[in-house]
């Protein structure tokens, strides 16, 4: 089959998950581009990490544009859906692969799958894993694409709101207990967590501390 892969952003964190899913499909024409512009008429296109809404023109060129965005839609619609889940508690991230359109994340789902976690991954760990089920799903998806059948989805829809660099500001009178899943979801580069105190921004940086032997 003739499947390209969009990616809007050349620096997103899932290029690695990408070039392991265009060596993991063999024997089909495989191309990735960066721009809507670019993209060719084929069986399927995968629009993965794509922050733009693609017109009727672009979505015309193939029989099939996937999607894999994590929640179980219609519920968590929008942006940043896996760090809002951890603020939220979660530990089992609904993932779901489904029909582009051009209304938001709206399309019938053809596949529903799930990221265990144990409350201790940071960001980028978080995002290995994410990385990992979106190449599965996309696999499975082909390996079973001339006999798997998407269903609509049922329910009212929920919709999360974009994160910005005051998404990561913490409170200075909570505990770092109290803010622990925030710092499991910030971007120690892009949106650092930090405070204000005595008229003055801090930067907090986290990273996991790994030993030979056992913390004490």
């Amino acid at each position: 089959m003739k499947i390209g892969i969009l990616t809007d952003n050349k620096n997103s964190w899932i290029i690695p998950y990408v070039d392991d899913l265009k060596a993991r499909l063999k024997g089909h024409d495989i191309y990735h581009v960066f721009d809507s512009r670019d993209v060719q008429p084929g069986e399927v296109l995968f629009i993965l990490s794509c922050e733009k809404i693609l017109k009727s023109d672009v979505l015309e060129k193939n029989k099939r544009n996937i999607v894999v965005h994590p929640s179980k839609l219609p519920k968590g619609r929008g942006w940043s859906p896996v760090a809002w889940q951890v603020l939220e508690g979660s530990n089992k991230i609904p993932v779901s692969l489904f029909e582009a359109q051009e209304s938001v994340d709206a399309g019938h789902v053809y596949i529903l799958d799930y990221i265990e976690l144990n409350g201790t991954e940071l960001n980028d760990e978080i995002k290995h894993l994410q990385g990992i089920k979106t190449v599965e799903m996309c696999l499975r998806f082909i390996n079973e694409y001339e006999s798997i059948e998407g269903s609509p989805q049922e329910g009212e829809p929920t919709f999360y709101k974009k994160r910005t660099a005051q998404s990561s500001c913490m409170d200075i009178k909570k505990s770092i207990e109290e803010q622990f899943d925030l710092l499991r979801v910030v971007d120690n580069e892009r949106y650092p967590a930090h405070f204000f105190i005595r008229g003055k921004k801090y930067i907090i940086k986290i990273e996991r501390a790994y030993y030979d032997d056992k913390i004490k």
